[in-house]
């Protein structure tokens, strides 16, 4: 049987319950029971999680701990998290445009992270 794709994701994160706090704050995400160790969020189609750090991991020491991975998520209110995201001061990474994907711009979340929001899936 092939693989059917991504299943679960997940962000080693500083402080859980900070960066718990921004994704619900900011994004209007809920969380769902999950381990001692991680905060998981009820998305669909496939579950979010922040959590703690895995032994060997420098988050402190990364400039960039997105690297070469791209996470979008879909969001039917992108423009109006933008301009409330603009009013919080949240720093954004990538202005809005307007692409095959619709609305779409990035942030950067509490721990460096870059997230990307569009509103057409």
């Amino acid at each position: 049987m092939p693989v059917t794709g991504p299943d679960f994701i997940s962000l080693q994160v500083r402080d859980i319950e900070r960066s718990a706090h921004f994704y619900e704050q900011h994004l209007g995400l809920s969380r769902r029971p999950g381990p001692p160790h991680a905060v998981v969020f009820d998305t669909q189609p496939v579950p979010v999680a922040v959590r703690e750090r895995v032994a060997g991991f420098d988050l402190d020491g990364t400039p960039d701990p997105s690297g070469g991975v791209a996470v979008w998520m879909l969001d039917s209110d992108a423009r109006e998290r933008y301009e409330a995201f603009v009013a919080a001061g949240i720093h954004i990474a990538a202005e809005p445009v307007e692409g095959p994907f619709g609305f779409t711009f990035a942030f950067v979340d509490p721990d460096g992270y870059r997230i990307t929001l569009h509103d057409r899936g």
